[in-house]
Parts: structure tokens; sequence; C-alpha cells
């Protein structure tokens, strides 16, 4: 995959680390998420989980794009950025993601769960759109 300079301007700043790209890695990652988002639209789960898992398989997938572009970052919130430079999805859709993370630190480290069906209903469009921009990805990085 040919370097890209927003990317590697991260790499500069210190947000992104250059690391060999990992077949078994992503396959893993993928796998998780695809069971994950499939977990997230059962109606018998309870909100707080079925959008914990909605946001763990955005994340999943998002990261995956990052390393198949040869690059990692501890950072969820600059792995959902990143996705401007590793995907098609548009602006709209970064927003949605940042918003998402927003909304499960808010859970995740102050307890607060604003049961919002809609922004799940957004999430998990969103992300199953990224993940069949992903898995093309792949095919073109590791055929078929």
């Amino acid at each position: 995959m040919e370097k890209n300079e927003n990317l590697e301007n991260l790499v500069r700043t210190g947000g992104l680390k250059v690391e060999p790209l990992d077949r078994k890695e992503c396959e893993g990652l993928l796998r998780s998420a695809v069971d994950r988002l499939k977990d997230a639209g059962s109606a018998q789960l309870s909100f707080a989980s079925r959008f914990d898992l909605a946001y763990n398989a955005a994340h999943a997938i998002a990261l995956t794009a990052l390393r198949l572009y040869g690059y990692r970052s501890d950072r969820c919130y600059l792995v959902f950025q990143s996705l401007i430079h590793t995907s098609t999805i548009d602006k709209v859709q970064v927003r949605l993601f940042a918003l998402c993370h927003e909304r499960r630190n808010l859970a995740e480290y102050e307890g607060y769960m604003d049961e919002d069906e809609g922004l799940l209903a957004s999430l998990l469009v969103s992300t199953q759109q990224l993940l069949e921009q992903v898995l093309m990805l792949r095919v073109k990085i590791f055929g078929g």
C-alpha cells in the first residue's frame, strides 16, 4: 500500500506508529467485528449492550483499515479520525463515529448512557458500510 502523506504526518507528530501489516491480526479483528455487529442487532439485549457491541465493532473495523495501511494508534479517537484517509466514508460518518466515541466514554467513565435508538441505528448502518469497504480493501491487499 502506498504511503499517505496525512498518515505520515500523524506518525511525525506521534499519533500513529508505523507497524508491519499482520494478516492474522487483521483477520482476527474482522472476525470479532462481524460477530459483534451481528450481536448488536439483537433486540433481546439491552441498549447499553447493543451500543457497546456496535461501537467496538466499528472500532475493530476502523483499526483494521489503519492496520491494512501499515499503521497503528493507541488512541481510539484517532483510529476513527484516520478513516478519512483509510476508507471512502464521508466526513458525516466520521463525525458519527466520533460522537459514538464520546457517548461510549461517558458511559464507560462517568456512568451516563443516553438511550438514543436513532444514534444506535445510524451507528449500525455506518459500521456495516465501513465493514464492506474494509473487506474490499482486505481483498485488494491479501487477495481472494
